[in-house]
């Protein structure tokens, strides 16, 4: 049984197509990249997966259940992690609110969330970090304090959309290697831009513009990127629209 499926799904937001008809599997320890162009639907996949959008049509499973009751086994960094830089909260106490799924929001942190959540800090080389305040760290410490707060779920899979947004460039490869290393526990979904590095991790690849053409073994060959674009592309740079060469094919 996939973890993950996508059954003829289709989404709209309005009377704006967002997903149509898309069938897409996550399998165990699965690590799968989501690729395409801004407004091409990534987003909207992991939502779906979440059940943070409800299909128009098709069915959304997860551990063959409803989003809805499946989705206390996922993990999710979404694209930006809004807070305020005055709100007096450190790294630990981030952390920790990874297990509100478990305690509610008025219940109080017992021995075992406090063991979960150093096991989260140390998975992603942070525990020395703890006492930090949110707004002191890098771009890239951060998004390493959110994927903890995210592991702090204990989740089976782990979603994680442009994570690499607020990272510099220099430290991309080794964010991906900390990626790879938490493949080894649970399968990831990840939404990006980023292809400089992302078919070098990634073991299967599904290009995202409002439909859904999946590549396995997440090696970028020839024509794929003009499928997912619909244009000739020769660079995809974060953050920024992508380059064409030439025209649209009409």
């Amino acid at each position: 049984m996939a973890l993950v499926e996508l059954k003829d799904v289709s989404v709209s937001y309005g009377q704006t197509p967002a997903l149509e008809v898309v069938n897409l599997r996550v399998e165990e320890k699965d690590f799968l990249g989501l690729i395409g162009p801004n407004g091409g639907g990534k987003t909207t996949i992991l939502k779906a997966i979440l059940g943070l959008v409800k299909p128009s049509s098709g069915e959304v499973l997860v551990f063959g259940k409803t989003p809805a009751e499946g989705r206390k086994h996922l993990g999710y960094v979404p694209q930006h992690s809004l807070f305020d830089p005055q709100f007096p909260i450190n790294v630990w106490d981030v952390v920790l609110t990874g297990r509100l799924g478990e305690k509610g929001i008025t219940g109080r942190y017992g021995e075992k969330d406090k063991k979960v959540a150093i096991e989260s800090l140390q998975k992603v080389d942070m525990l020395d970090q703890k006492d930090r305040h949110i707004s002191t760290l890098s771009g890239g410490q951060r998004q390493r304090v959110f994927i903890a707060r995210a592991l702090a779920s204990q989740p089976k899979i782990l979603l994680l959309d442009e994570p690499t947004a607020s990272v510099d460039v220099h430290m991309e490869s080794q964010f991906y290697e900390l990626l790879k290393k938490l493949n080894g526990e649970m399968a990831i979904v990840l939404a990006t831009h980023d292809m400089g590095v992302v078919s070098s991790y990634v073991k299967n690849l599904a290009c995202v513009n409002r439909t859904v053409s999946y590549h396995p073994g997440g090696e970028l060959k020839e024509g794929m990127l003009e499928d997912a674009y619909q244009c000739p592309v020769e660079m995809i740079a974060h953050g920024l629209p992508h380059r064409v060469l030439g025209e649209h094919k009409k």
